[in-house]
């Protein structure tokens, strides 16, 4: 499988070339246009399968899965939701984290579930759970805004806006807790969540947090009969 992302970091657009045989799982809504040669079959996510049930109940996205498979040689586009970019990783047995809405696609050997574990206290205060990636293939996900790739050495704490994680190793760990959010706090309700985390990983930023920009349109809204 090779892929191409091309158009970023404003409106990333991903391209994956597949092989006779070769496929890969996205999320509904994903795909962008397939060559010719390409089948898609959507199902239930399940054992053996992208996405367990869990994440349906706690990971805000679909409970379907689409998976696109090469009959004969062909590519499949994808884009994300949200203007921004979409990064590659490569997973080697070992496991990422991954903000839930940023999940894209990735190979059909890589597992994705709900990352119970630290689902409720890392992004429970913002109504987002995390993913859990997992096994050995590619991953793509997207970002609103730009990607910051931070690297954390051994030790070394980095303080992040919850509303502007993307991803982080499973080496890092982390805590959650709230601040004033000062003049932006007085706009969009008061307090906010922070994430401490600590290396040595690596730790996927997103440049814009689309939270902030809803509240943000939404106070400009006229209300009543205004």
């Amino acid at each position: 499988m090779e892929y191409d992302v091309s158009y970023g970091p404003s409106f990333a657009q991903l391209t994956v070339d597949l092989d006779e045989g070769e496929s890969v799982d996205a999320e509904p809504g994903a795909m962008v246009a397939t060559s010719e040669g390409i089948a898609m079959e959507t199902g239930t996510a399940g054992s053996g399968g992208l996405l367990g049930a869990a994440k349906s109940a706690l990971g805000g996205e679909s409970f379907f899965v689409n998976t696109f498979r090469a009959e004969q040689p062909g590519h499949v586009k994808f884009a994300p939701p949200l203007p921004g970019d979409v990064v590659a990783h490569e997973l080697a047995d070992e496991t990422l984290y991954l903000q839930s809405g940023a999940f894209l696609a990735a190979e059909s050997d890589v597992e994705v579930s709900s990352g119970l574990g630290g689902a409720t206290s890392f992004f429970g205060t913002e109504s987002l759970v995390l993913l859990e990636l997992s096994g050995r293939g590619h991953a793509f996900f997207g970002s609103y805004g730009a990607v910051d790739r931070v690297e954390i050495a051994a030790g070394e704490t980095y303080t992040v806006d919850t509303g502007h994680v993307v991803a982080f190793d499973e080496t890092v760990s982390f805590s959650t807790r709230s601040i004033e959010r000062g003049l932006k706090g007085k706009l969009f309700g008061g307090e906010g969540w922070v994430c401490d985390f600590t290396g040595p990983g690596t730790v996927w930023l997103q440049t814009r947090d689309f939270e902030a920009l809803t509240a943000r349109l939404a106070a400009e809204l006229p209300t009543g009969g205004n």
